[in-house]
């Protein structure tokens, strides 16, 4: 039993520890630009032109655009959109 209460004690101590700020600062975003990666804009749309999308962007995060497809309005500073058609070709290449 007193191993038990010493367990707990050591958890609610262990509960108020304090970290430094660095621990706690998030990782700067990564800011999408569009007008690097304009080049694949005419390509057929695959998961490999999407990965050097990504990369050329210098995004976080890629967000497909199909045919006729309704987007939230939401702006993200770290993704890039990219719109293709009914051929799956990229015709549009944004951040947000």
């Amino acid at each position: 039993m007193r191993g038990l209460m010493i367990l707990a004690a050591a958890g609610l101590v262990a509960g108020c520890a304090t970290t430094d700020a660095a621990d706690d600062a998030a990782p700067a975003p990564m800011a999408c630009n569009a007008e690097a990666a304009q080049a694949h804009v005419g390509k057929t749309a695959s998961p490999e032109v999407g990965a050097a999308i990504l990369k050329d962007s210098g995004a976080r995060m890629l967000r497909w655009g199909p045919p006729r497809g309704a987007w939230t309005m939401d702006y993200r500073q770290d993704r890039v959109n990219v719109r293709y058609d009914e051929g799956m070709v990229i015709t549009g290449i944004t951040c947000g």
